[in-house]
């Protein structure tokens, strides 16, 4: 059985995984055209190596259909449940570093932290008559995060892109998003919370603890961490 290595299809994530590959001797490069989702591993033997989108790497290593694969730490965490029972860090890469966050509207002037927005959304709900809502992809994360927070009077809206600017279409009144520089959330006036860091991702090579691991596998697993250093 070949060690089966899930990396992002395409985009800088691509590139910087073969990149941090390549400087550790392992090279990974597409076959075929740019549309084939093929691709090919020299530098060490027994792996193969198979081309996917970032959100469907987790997917895949908890179904156990491949063995290892590179993806945001924050995708892994918000698309599986008790993450670490089926997946285990083997490297943090050092790139694709993005921090999922909670932001308010800038003229929201008493709100700084959890505990004004606690304090908000308790006098929203008994305002308006509904939640507020909070716009996001992450709604694990969030509400986990909420949760231990003890904020508990709002409501999460599905966003799937341009998350920032829903306060501005007033489909929602707060975001949680991730965000690089943060200057598109000042362009769409909106700031941090002062304690509304939720997680701070990076691209990192994860072992699926589900995939099927024989000799081969293993000893293959054993070459690649060699080589990486790992």
């Amino acid at each position: 059985m070949m060690l089966k290595l899930g990396v992002p299809s395409k985009g800088r994530l691509m590139e910087k995984t073969f990149d941090w590959f390549g400087e550790r001797g392992v090279v990974l490069r597409k076959s075929g055209s740019d549309r084939e989702y093929a691709g090919e591993v020299t530098g060490v033997d027994g792996v193969e190596l198979v081309l996917l989108s970032a959100g469907e790497i987790p997917r895949e290593l908890a179904a156990g259909r491949i063995h290892l694969g590179v993806t945001g730490s924050d995708l892994v965490r918000e698309k599986l449940p008790v993450w670490d029972n089926q997946v285990a860090e083997l490297a943090l890469m050092g790139f694709g570093h993005a921090d999922l966050i909670l932001a308010v509207p800038q003229c929201w002037v008493d709100v700084d932290v959890l505990d004004d927005l606690d304090a908000v959304a308790a006098a929203f709900r008994r305002d308006h008559g509904f939640r507020l809502r909070i716009a996001t992809k992450y709604h694990r994360l969030v509400r986990e995060f909420l949760q231990d927070a003890g904020v508990a009077d709002y409501q999460l809206v599905d966003s799937q892109g341009a998350t920032e600017g829903t306060v501005k279409n007033e489909t929602a009144e707060m975001v949680a998003d991730i965000t690089t520089t943060g200057a598109t959330l000042l362009a769409n006036h909106l700031k941090l919370l002062q304690d509304g860091l939720i997680h701070k991702s990076q691209a990192t090579l994860f072992k699926s603890r589900i995939a099927p691991w024989d000799d081969q596998t293993r000893s293959a697993l054993k070459t690649l961490q060699t080589k990486l250093a790992l």
